[in-house]
């Protein structure tokens, strides 16, 4: 099977998975996404050369207590939360006696990897249930709008691009294929509101937006970490595709921006 096939297949898989999880049972949505997550974290871990299972123990426990809360667990999940910032509260003090210069070097690749991989998978399973009950065509509504923010400006930019948007970064960026990916994702969110009225237009459009932004912006900082770390994937345990934060990047960079936007509408009624 060539590179292209290879491509073709486990992108129409990953596509599927997206879809199951998304649309049949949201304990197979808790599934996906923490298998997403631990494979993301193994991956930075690599990509940064840090030799720790902290970030593992310390992911682990607060995705679990996120799925106890949303699942009417509450005293475990408070529990889990607890000892999860439990980890991160003693892993500063270490650090904070410890007169090893390695040692300040070591927390800030923890936090690092907390920040970039581990939060956003948080707040990415927190986001089908900031409404009222489980919303799953948020979920899939986000990640259908960032296929089409990087499919069209991959597309737009090969056959129009002339002027780089950050060539030190990604010579293969411009500035033309941006603005044709952020063009054709709002038409996009204008289709999925049609179909996913559980969200207003009005928030898709500028959910869109976000992805078309922040999605660019999580592809270019991906792209920076691998540069500096002198590798072209991530890792190859996706045949065709490298590895999962070549194909999360954009969404893990996003995730935040969007639960931020939706959080503050459901709070103020906007």
């Amino acid at each position: 099977m060539n590179n292209f096939s290879k491509r073709l297949v486990f992108g129409i898989l990953y596509v599927i998975l997206i879809v199951l999880a998304t649309t049949t049972n949201h304990f197979i949505f808790y599934g996906l996404f923490f298998a997403f997550m631990l494979f993301s974290v193994y991956e930075f871990l690599k990509m940064i050369k840090l030799n720790s299972y902290l970030p593992y123990f310390i992911s682990v426990t607060l995705f679990f207590s996120i799925i106890l809360k949303h699942e009417n667990f509450f005293l475990l999940g408070n529990i889990l939360s607890a000892l999860g910032l439990l980890l991160v509260f003693s892993s500063f003090i270490i650090v904070l006696f410890n007169k090893n210069k390695n040692a300040i070097e070591y927390l800030g690749k923890i936090t690092l990897t907390l920040l970039y991989t581990v939060l956003p998978f948080l707040l990415l399973i927190k986001l089908p249930f900031l409404g009222n009950g489980f919303n799953p065509q948020l979920i899939l509504g986000i990640f259908i709008l960032t296929w089409s923010s990087d499919t069209f400006a991959y597309l737009v930019g090969r056959q129009f691009g002339k002027h780089k948007l950050f060539e030190r970064i990604s010579p293969k960026k411009t500035i033309e294929g941006f603005a044709g990916g952020v063009f054709f994702t709002l038409i996009s969110a204008y289709i999925i509101s049609i179909y996913f009225t559980s969200t207003p237009l009005l928030e898709w459009l500028i959910i869109a937006v976000i992805i078309s932004v922040f999605g660019v912006l999580g592809d270019l900082i991906e792209s920076m970490f691998k540069r500096q770390a002198q590798i072209k994937d991530s890792s190859q345990l996706i045949p065709g595709h490298g590895g999962f934060l070549d194909r999360l990047d954009s969404i893990i960079f996003a995730t935040p921006f969007i639960y931020g936007f939706i959080f503050l509408t459901e709070q103020f009624n906007l």
